[in-house]
């Protein structure tokens, strides 16, 4: 069945269609939110959340855009959301629980698998993925994107609502911090500065 079909069965309020489309793009939704937000139980929220929002607003999809590219904007926001939240509400407790004895950090982002990533590449992704938390808002959306997700800079740029050019910025200016960074943790963990 194809998926203008769906989206047109789901507009008349078919649940076989919302479950239908519901598979199609959940891992889509997930690995997106997971990429971002780095934590496999609020990406599984966040996915649920977009789902929601999709079947009280499918209504509102012209497809002037791919559905796919209104998906992602979607679940890019709602991240995006749910970080915003999450930081107005723990703001003073993570403050707190960043410095322990003696003001040395003592917190380290979860641990957490994302789905593309190889088990024997986990220290590596996982110092990556803490790497591509401390970039910007829009150049970690962007990298997320295009690296994780795979999407072209076009994709990128309609999800964004922005220009390739600009996409394609975001990215030199995202990998250029994650090269600093990255640089940063390699040079301490192999005692780099000594030579």
């Amino acid at each position: 069945m194809s998926e203008w079909i769906l989206i047109e069965q789901l507009k008349q309020g078919n649940e076989a269609a919302f479950k239908k489309i519901v598979e199609a793009w959940q891992d889509m939704v997930y690995n997106t939110a997971l990429g971002i937000i780095q934590n496999a139980e609020d990406a599984e929220d966040i996915a649920q959340d977009v789902f929601v929002q999709v079947y009280e607003s499918i209504n509102t999809f012209k497809g002037e855009s791919k559905f796919s590219t209104w998906l992602y904007r979607i679940a890019v926001t709602k991240t995006m959301d749910h970080i915003r939240r999450k930081k107005r509400k723990k703001r003073f407790a993570f403050i707190q629980s960043i410095f322990g004895v003696n003001d040395e950090i003592a917190h380290d982002p979860p641990d957490f698998q994302h789905p593309g990533v190889v088990l024997d590449k986990k220290e590596t992704a996982s110092e990556l993925f803490k790497a591509i938390e401390l970039l910007p808002e829009s150049q970690k959306i962007a990298f997320t994107l295009n690296k994780l997700e795979g999407l072209n800079y076009q994709e990128v740029s309609d999800i964004m609502n922005t220009t390739v050019p600009s996409v394609e910025s975001l990215l030199h200016r995202a990998k250029n911090n994650l090269k600093k960074n990255l640089e940063i943790y390699y040079r301490e963990k192999y005692n780099l500065d000594k030579f």
